[in-house]
């Protein structure tokens, strides 16, 4: 009998050191269990948050200001500790890391921060290479990777200038670069492309999707700008006070969105209570209806439209927008005010205001949202 006993407690033991071994190799690179952090002060910037990130994920944090996305990017940085839960990255509980050990865990890390950091008392190519001389590469490998990542950024001929010479858009830029040049393993971005002009940013922009992909780093990317999400990312996280609201593809979250709050974040969807919908088109559920703007026509003569699409509805165009290629339009239509986009083609009637028009709206694209 305490042979047997022994033996089965052997064989437990087995068992559970064969799962925690299966455990580990499956286990994500950047994982959050239950994090809660609040300060001194009281505020709670994150509740309860749980969340996981595989290798070589790009996943974009959006929120309004004071959603808790800088905390988040802080606590993997180690530059603040959670209240309560647990956090792992590269499968390490960070709560293990000792004051010590910081600088040697941050090394397969890049951050680049909305307040730059960057060195005053160094040049742009000594605030480059100082990134890669922490973690001990020879000065020929530094010369290169600085040259060549400072003639991406479009900075080689300001490579000799101290910070305090250049423009907050060249200040921008030198700390991406510092935050590139290493190629880690985790990339962290705040606010990256914020403060440069439309033909700078959509570069930078695939040029740090090619980088991303080429390297499989897993990049956690914060932003306002919906367009950067949707182009760039393969999950979207929408905070909002310290909890994620929305998470999935760009396509999940901008095709349904799972809240009022998202709707009013992500595009630019018509929110109509039950009310204004009924006038408009029949409708069963309580609440309010996400319409995007796509989701309505202009009728044309001639037009061939979705067999989804309602009766006709008249309207009265209040304004317009040329957006490229999109005309936005405000149309009013049985007390409602409406933005409907109308792709800009050769061929496309351009209304004028107070033009009377009919609308068609596709009904499968309409979706009733939880407050």
């Amino acid at each position: 009998m305490e042979r047997s006993t022994k033996e089965n407690a052997v064989r437990q033991t087995r068992r559970r050191s064969i799962y925690n071994n299966e455990a580990s190799r499956q286990r994500p690179i950047i994982s959050f269990e239950d994090v809660t952090k609040k300060y001194q002060n009281g505020v709670e910037a994150l509740r309860n948050l749980s969340f996981r990130i595989e290798e070589g994920e790009f996943v974009f944090l959006m929120g309004s200001s004071g959603a808790g996305k800088s905390t988040l990017i802080k606590l993997i940085l180690l530059e603040e500790r959670p209240t309560s839960g647990r956090i792992y990255v590269k499968s390490r509980n960070v709560a293990q890391i000792k004051r010590a050990q910081i600088q040697t865990y941050r090394r397969s890390i890049s951050v680049f921060f909305q307040d730059f950091r960057l060195l005053e008392k160094k040049t742009v190519f000594q605030n480059v290479a100082f990134a890669m001389e922490i973690t001990g590469a020879s000065r020929k490998e530094i010369e290169e990777k600085v040259n060549i990542t400072l003639s991406l950024m479009g900075l080689s001929a300001k490579k000799k200038e101290y910070p305090s010479h250049l423009s907050g858009g060249e200040q921008q830029r030198v700390a991406l670069a510092r935050a590139l040049v290493v190629k880690p393993r985790i990339l962290l971005l705040d606010e990256p492309l914020s403060a440069l002009d439309a033909r700078i940013r959509r570069n930078l922009r695939d040029e740090i999707r090619s980088i991303q992909r080429e390297m499989q780093l897993t990049t956690i990317f914060v932003t306002h700008d919906q367009e950067e999400a949707m182009t760039m990312s393969d999950r979207i996280f929408l905070m909002n006070k310290g909890q994620f609201v929305q998470t999935g593809t760009p396509e999940e979250v901008y095709l349904s969105p799972a809240s009022e709050f998202a709707a009013r974040f992500i595009g630019s969807y018509n929110l109509l209570s039950k009310e204004q919908a009924s006038t408009i088109f029949d409708v069963q559920d309580k609440g309010l209806y996400a319409v995007r703007p796509e989701s309505i026509y202009v009728q044309e003569e001639g037009g061939i439209y979705p067999g989804t699409c309602s009766s006709p509805v008249p309207g009265t165009v209040i304004s317009h927008q040329l957006l490229g290629n999109v005309i936005r339009y405000r149309i009013a239509a049985l007390g409602t005010e409406l933005t409907v986009d109308v792709m800009n083609r050769s061929s496309s009637r351009l209304y004028a205001p107070q033009t009377a028009v009919r609308l068609l709206f596709n009904l499968a694209e309409i979706k009733p949202l939880v407050h």
